[in-house]
């Protein structure tokens, strides 16, 4: 997702190769590819024989033809295409999805993994953990799809509605109805933030931004289902002379994760972060850089359908006391950079939310109260770009949308960006402080 700025700025491997014949579920749990049956060349064969001895006489003795297995009429259901169209719930009908990555607690917490009351206080969340399981199974889904698709020369616009078209088509939620965005889809639009721009860049309508391969690319999308935000980015970059940024950011991110906990202080975290990161250097150019956490761009906690609930993970050491607490889920997103470290507002805005504590003030402007019941209606608190009020048949609307802002209702998140000639690098995933494990819902094989 988005970089939650400080002050206020506020899996299911599709492992493999290309797939021409489509993915099936294994009993593992995993979507695999199909393979042909090697039986139906056999009978294949087989039929030959029988129409070339009928041709040649009666004297030859008909092969008795071996019955052709029947086809798993579930099995067509089961491949998933690319683009990926298919929804997980045909995989999972059972609604069991892929657990994430299960972490015990440690020290202190480690009597949770086996407390009889602790997982009582588990198993009363089943119906919370598979709407989570079912957002990450998605999101693992269209960006591993993303990761092979992706390629210089495309558009960005391309870029993202081919991702935003999949999640909803994956959640079953297209998003066109009235309020059936609310129930499932797009937790956070597709953020494809480039080079010295580090979060909250998405395409508004005519822009015609073509990814270089020079490019370094952020790409962080949300998925909900029923307000349950699955927040994870990863970066891509075409010339390994970038990898060891990447490498950098990632390894920052994991040591986040292993690092949290319930308990655990948020400024520990932001310290461990900040050690990890500035281990690292690349060269670029001939010159080397060291890689620094922005200090001003942090993780957040999750609430249903809020994106941002009112906790900071900082990337950076400092004095905040609070802690993480059972029950509460966390999006863990470092970035690094080879600039100063520091971002700032820049360019054209695209992403808003309603604010969960707006205030009830009079709107003057009747396109602003008319916006505003669409947004409402439509998005609630989730948040949304311009191009989805696009899709919706909006037009004309900037006017309101800026009253709406001004007024704080709505809240907007610009792009925000290091300066000019730096290359900056995100990695995020999401996670679950279970009462008996931590599960970082996210993991996925690729990152």
């Amino acid at each position: 997702m988005a970089a939650k700025v400080a002050e206020g700025l506020q899996r299911l491997d599709l492992n493999g190769s290309e797939k021409t014949n489509g993915h099936t579920v294994g009993a593992n749990g995993k979507v695999e590819s199909i393979e042909a049956d090697p039986d139906d060349s056999e009978d294949d064969k087989e039929d030959g024989g029988v129409a070339n001895g009928s041709a040649t006489g009666a004297a030859k003795k008909k092969k008795k033809r071996k019955p052709k297995k029947k086809k798993n009429a579930a099995n067509s259901s089961k491949i998933q295409t690319s683009p990926p169209r298919v929804p997980v719930s045909n995989f999972f009908p059972e609604n069991n999805y892929p657990e994430g990555e299960i972490v015990e607690y440690r020290n202190e917490n480690s009597y949770r993994t086996t407390s009889e009351e602790k997982r009582h206080l588990d198993r009363m969340n089943s119906d919370f953990l598979t709407e989570y399981r079912q957002g990450a199974e998605v999101h693992r889904q269209v960006r591993q799809w993303a990761q092979k698709s992706i390629k210089p020369g495309q558009t960005l616009t391309e870029i993202a509605e081919g991702i935003e078209d999949s999640v909803r088509a994956l959640t079953g939620h297209p998003g066109l109805e009235e309020g059936d965005n609310i129930k499932g889809g797009m937790g956070f639009p597709t953020g494809l933030s480039i080079n010295h721009c580090a979060a909250h860049y998405t395409p508004n309508a005519g822009n015609k931004m073509v990814l270089q391969k020079e490019d370094v690319m952020k790409v962080d999308f949300g998925v909900h289902i029923n307000g349950r935000i699955v927040d994870s980015a990863w970066t891509m970059a075409f010339d390994p002379v970038y990898d060891n940024l990447l490498a950098a950011v990632k390894d920052a991110t994991n040591t986040g994760i292993r690092e949290a906990g319930i308990d655990v202080r948020m400024s520990d975290i932001g310290a461990a972060i900040q050690e990890a990161m500035e281990s690292y250097e690349v060269e670029i150019g001939g010159q080397t850089y060291p890689v620094k956490p922005i200090r001003n761009l942090n993780g957040h906690n999750i609430d249903q359908y809020s994106i941002h609930g009112g906790k900071s993970v900082p990337i950076v050491k400092g004095g905040d006391q609070t802690k993480m607490e059972e029950g509460e889920t966390f999006a863990i997103e470092t970035f690094g950079s080879t600039g100063k470290g520091y971002v700032r507002d820049d360019m054209e805005t695209s992403h808003y939310a309603k604010r969960a504590d707006a205030p009830n003030v009079s709107l003057r402007i009747s396109s602003a109260r008319n916006l505003l019941n669409t947004i409402t209606k439509n998005f609630g608190t989730l948040p949304f770009c311009r191009r989805y009020l696009d899709r919706l048949g909006q037009d004309k609307y900037l006017l309101g949308l800026n009253n709406l802002v001004s007024s704080g209702i709505v809240e907007a998140y610009p792009p925000l960006c290091d300066v000019k000639g730096s290359y900056t690098a995100q990695f995020e995933h999401t996670f679950l402080l279970r009462p008996t494990v931590k599960e970082v819902i996210s993991r996925g094989d690729d990152y």
